[in-house]
């Protein structure tokens, strides 16, 4: 037997103790918000990515418990620049404030806010500017909905009512 593989048999029985539980195991919470969260319409390219992930993690609503609200603001900045003065290099900042509702009474179960940052290169032609544009933007929203459905499915236990 390796080091490694040591370590983490010996490694197991300290994280059962301490009440760790896989999310996607069978006492975990993860799996009760498969295909119970109906996201919001989207709206616009940066909109349809940011669902297009959040179902991928999901699922497509069955039987949806919850409505899944959202905004999603990005901003381009120029951080590479010739002596020319011309921009290289481009950071797409992204934000996603979101909030979980009961689908039936309308509460909120839940809040949050993603945040993160992709970059792009703009040297070549213009078409694969643009492509590198819109790449980094797919990225940026498979990101923020990577947090979200992390946040969700960290507290999905006590937003179904499973015992801790």
């Amino acid at each position: 037997m390796s080091w490694s593989d040591r370590r983490t048999f010996l490694l197991l029985p300290l994280l059962a103790a301490c009440g760790f539980t896989p999310a996607y195991g069978p006492a975990g919470g993860g799996g009760v918000l498969q295909g119970r969260i109906a996201t919001a319409e989207p709206r616009d390219k940066a909109s349809f990515d940011l669902v297009a992930r959040l179902e991928e993690r999901l699922g497509t609503p069955q039987a949806p418990l919850y409505r899944l609200d959202y905004t999603i603001r990005t901003r381009p900045m120029g951080v590479g620049i010739t002596p020319e003065g011309a921009v290289t290099r481009y950071t797409l900042t992204g934000v996603a404030d979101w909030r979980l509702v009961e689908a039936a009474t309308g509460v909120e179960r839940l809040s949050g806010r993603a945040e993160s940052f992709t970059s792009y290169s703009t040297t070549g032609s213009t078409v694969a500017a643009l492509a590198a544009e819109e790449d980094a933007q797919v990225r940026l929203m498979r990101i923020l909905a990577d947090q979200i459905v992390t946040r969700l499915t960290a507290d999905a236990r006590r937003l179904t009512g499973i015992a801790p």
